[in-house]
């Protein structure tokens, strides 16, 4: 399949709530891939996306917003050094390079704010084609926690831990 053209990363504006929630409801119904219950209302949907410690990106072609990701800090205090996202690609836009082109662009933000690395803290391992796009992004997996996401269809699987630096980390 071909790439995406002129693909446009920009921060996240207030009119772009409908278009985000047009990208997590699929998701989030389908629950294969986040931890959140499959019946989360909009609201709920579009605050845990767009909460106040998020930096909130969307991908765009034209005027189609066709991804999502939001940065943070994983942790505060003495973990606040370690930057968490969380990555969302419309379902027409699958496979076309907007999830790498996100993570690319998550990469250099987090650098560029001071983060020292980004962690995932929950990689659904059945979810192989986000295992393997991190993993070609220069994350390593760096823990298993076993049966701890309860899949629809493929029942109790494994959630990863995977982690990248964002520069060379000097202790």
């Amino acid at each position: 399949m071909p790439g995406i053209e002129r693909l446009q990363i920009r921060p996240a504006r207030p009119a772009d709530a409908e278009a985000i929630w047009q990208i997590l409801e699929p998701m989030i119904r389908a629950g294969e891939t986040y931890p959140l219950p499959r019946d989360m209302p909009r609201d709920e949907g579009l605050a845990y996306w767009l909460a106040r410690e998020h930096e909130v990106f969307v991908a765009l072609t034209a005027d189609d917003v066709v991804g999502t990701y939001y940065l943070r800090a994983n942790q505060k205090g003495g973990g606040a050094h370690v930057a968490n996202c969380g990555y969302a690609t419309a379902s027409h836009a699958s496979g076309r390079g907007v999830g790498r082109a996100m993570c690319e662009h998550s990469i250099a933000r987090a650098g560029a704010r001071g983060f020292r690395a980004i962690q995932f803290n929950f990689v659904v391992s059945s979810n192989t084609r986000a295992v393997r796009l991190w993993q070609s992004c220069g994350f390593e997996i760096v823990g298993r926690l076993p049966a701890a996401f309860r899949h629809p269809t493929a029942g109790l699987v494994d959630a990863l831990v995977m982690v990248r630096a964002c520069e060379e980390i000097r202790r």
